[in-house]
């Protein structure tokens, strides 16, 4: 709990902690105590205008902003901040405005907010704008990874391939271990055909660097296809193993029979084939247990036209495919497939694996909402 004697900058500092581990909510109450006692500390309104935006009050996040900028107009985070906000709310042009207010007070060489700036105008979807952006941060700091790797995703989205791949691959060099940028890079690869140089980038990942289903979908398959393995082989355990994890599906079992294929039967860490041989089957046991027990429940979901469908997650997929015309007569595998592709071009990353995974996948794009 503050102290009562706290300073101004001992309650942002603690608001920052706080808003740094996701307590949100917690932050928001220090801060609300710490403009109690010093009302005019800018610091403390902008923090408040960003603990407000992460919990997407943005109502409340815009009045602290111009809070804080009624008591210092120029202050680049304040201004940041307030473009921000504006963008949520759909005030592109002055949300834009705040953010070239930035660049006219000097700050064009300030890798965090350049990027700040430039990544939020590349979710609100205006790309060539945050490629602007992403390329004024590279020009500052031609040596940092993450502004290349930027800039790459942007020209992406652009359908500006090759030169994607360029700034993917140079952030790439500059940071090996600049995991978003490989992946993205071979998901990139891979979806034009490349699928040894994709799998090739795939490679220099371990399963822990995803977060998305669709990669280590991938992954799989190429090691299948490519090397020609079976679904049993020890390669594939890891991968099979991060699978279940990100699709909510594993349980102290899983971790347990991945500890034994880790520690091997002497606990020496080495690889014993008849209990790997176990793990595989186990594993695909309790994958389809899973399954079995979704099967039969009734969701909805809601376009962001307005269409809603209501079934299970395959019914749902059926009903979306039956009233696109041109996949009519597709398969609902087809359907996804092409549906995920054409998501990838926009350079948003859908599952294709089954119809649970495509819905939600969506979801989180912003495609769709989840009702129930």
């Amino acid at each position: 709990m503050p102290d009562a004697f706290w300073s101004s900058d001992e309650f942002d500092e603690r608001a920052h902690q706080l808003y740094n581990e996701g307590r949100y909510d917690e932050a928001v109450e220090v801060l609300r105590q710490g403009l109690h006692l010093y009302p005019d500390s800018v610091e403390l309104h902008i923090g408040m205008g960003y603990a407000r935006l992460a919990r997407e009050e943005f109502a409340w996040a815009r009045r602290a902003f111009a809070d804080a900028i009624n008591l210092e107009p120029d202050h680049e985070d304040a201004l940041a901040g307030l473009g921000e906000v504006l963008l949520k709310l759909g005030q592109s042009e002055q949300g834009a405005a705040c953010f070239e207010r930035v660049l006219a007070l000097g700050f064009t060489e300030d890798l965090d907010i350049v990027l700040q700036m430039g990544r939020a105008l590349f979710r609100e979807g205006l790309i060539e704008n945050a490629r602007r952006y992403f390329s004024i941060a590279r020009e500052a700091h031609p040596e940092n990874a993450e502004a290349t790797a930027c800039l790459g995703y942007a020209w992406h989205r652009l359908s500006r391939e090759k030169e994607a791949v360029k700034w993917l691959r140079r952030a790439i060099a500059i940071d090996t271990g600049h995991m978003e940028a490989r992946i993205y890079l071979a998901n990139l690869l891979y979806d034009r055909g490349d699928y040894e140089d994709a799998l090739g980038e795939f490679e220099r990942t371990d399963p822990q660097d995803h977060w998305d289903e669709l990669g280590i979908w991938r992954v799989i398959e190429l090691k299948k296809s490519i090397y020609r393995l079976a679904d049993d082989d020890p390669e594939l355990k890891p991968w099979l193993v991060r699978l279940a994890d990100l699709a909510g599906e594993a349980d102290p079992t899983e971790l347990l029979l991945a500890e034994i294929e880790a520690a091997g039967p002497d606990g020496s860490g080495g690889r014993d084939p008849a209990q790997l041989e176990l793990f595989g089957t186990l594993l695909t046991e309790l994958q389809e247990m899973h399954k079995r027990g979704r099967v039969g429940e009734v969701h909805r979901v809601t376009t962001r036209e307005g269409v809603m469908y209501t079934g299970t997650w395959e019914e749902i997929v059926v009903g979306m495919r039956d009233d696109d015309a041109s996949y009519a007569d597709r398969t609902v595998e087809e359907f996804i497939a092409c549906a995920a592709r054409r998501a990838a071009q926009q350079g948003v990353v859908i599952p294709a694996t089954d119809a649970e995974s495509f819905i939600r996948g969506s979801a989180e794009a912003g495609l769709l909402r989840i009702l129930r």
